[in-house]
Order: C-alpha cells, then sequence, then structure tokens
C-alpha cells in the first residue's frame, strides 16, 4: 500500500503549461490580447512580446547560445563526475582485482576519464540545447527580428487550452 502511495508521490506533473501565438502586427496581438481578456483570461498568465512590449529576456526567451552554454555546462559536469568515478572505480578493480601497483600512470588515467568524460558531456550539452530549446527560441527570436509579436499564454493546462480554443475560434473565417 505505501508503495503505491510513494510512487503516486512520485511521478512529476507539469504544473504550468505555455502556448506561444505568432501575431504579424502590434494591432492584432494588442486584439487577441483583449480577446483573452474578455474571455476570463486574467493578464497575469499572458505576455506580448515585442517592440514596445516586453522583451524577449524579460519573459525568459533566451538567446539559443547562452541556452546551449547552459546545457553544455550542466552536462559536462555531470559527466566528468560520472566519468571520474567509473575511471576511480576501474582503477580500484585493476588495483585490488589484479594486485597490480598504484602508480601514478593509474592516478593519471582517472583524472583523464574525467577530462574526457567531461569534454564529451559538453559538447552533447551544446549539441542538445542548440538542437532542443535553442531553435525553438532561435525560431521565435527570428519571428521578433522580422517585426512580429508574440502573445504567450502560461498557466494551468485548462487555462491553456482554453485561450487557444478561443483565438482559434476566431482566427478561423466563418463561412
Amino acid at each position: 500500500m505505501t508503495v503505491k502511495r510513494f510512487l503516486r508521490q512520485a511521478t512529476l506533473t507539469r504544473r504550468s503549461h505555455l502556448t506561444v501565438f505568432i501575431l504579424s502586427d502590434e494591432a492584432a496581438a494588442f486584439q487577441a490580447y483583449r480577446l483573452l481578456q474578455s474571455h476570463g483570461i486574467s493578464p497575469e498568465h499572458l505576455a506580448i512580446v515585442g517592440k514596445g512590449y516586453s522583451s524577449p529576456e524579460r519573459v525568459g526567451l533566451l538567446k539559443p547560445m547562452q541556452i546551449a552554454t547552459r546545457k553544455a555546462k550542466a552536462l559536462a559536469v555531470f559527466a566528468g563526475t560520472v566519468g571520474s568515478a567509473i575511471s576511480f572505480i576501474g582503477a580500484l578493480f585493476v588495483h585490488f582485482g589484479l594486485s597490480f601497483p598504484l602508480h601514478a600512470n593509474l592516478v593519471l588515467m582517472i583524472a583523464a576519464g574525467g577530462v574526457v568524460s567531461g569534454f564529451c558531456g559538453a559538447v552533447a550539452g551544446a549539441l542538445l540545447g542548440f538542437l532542443g530549446e535553442g531553435s525553438t527560441s532561435g525560431i521565435y527570436r527570428h519571428y521578433l527580428s522580422q517585426g512580429r509579436y508574440l502573445l504567450m499564454m502560461e498557466g494551468p493546462e485548462k487555462l491553456v487550452r482554453r485561450g487557444q480554443e478561443v483565438l482559434s475560434y476566431y482566427s478561423t473565417s466563418k463561412p
């Protein structure tokens, strides 16, 4: 009984959802913002990003290079630590399992294992940053550089879905 309860609590649930609408000009962005407000979506869940409104940095839309650098650092530290630990365990196995004396070469191999795995982790983190979140951020920044506006809505899933339905209903052409 307690195992099921523990596993149920251990699952990660997403508390906040985000959707981004790309709008052609300032008037369209403001009109969509007011439409969502008139349908009961609070301004605290909405942000207009573009010239004259919030900046991308203010709403957390980082530059792709910043995202890649953060991911590279985090993965480099993790991979370097794991690589050093594995190298250390391997050195202990060689030392005790094969009765091989612990020389400076074996200690240098531990450090080399950490450095090599840290470098590999940094490369993998940079690639994940550029190809994952960085590419999405780059696309949104490209639209902003073209003079377009972003309407960002963040909140519970039900609220975000309702906002998407409202805007999709009013954006489709009626017969």
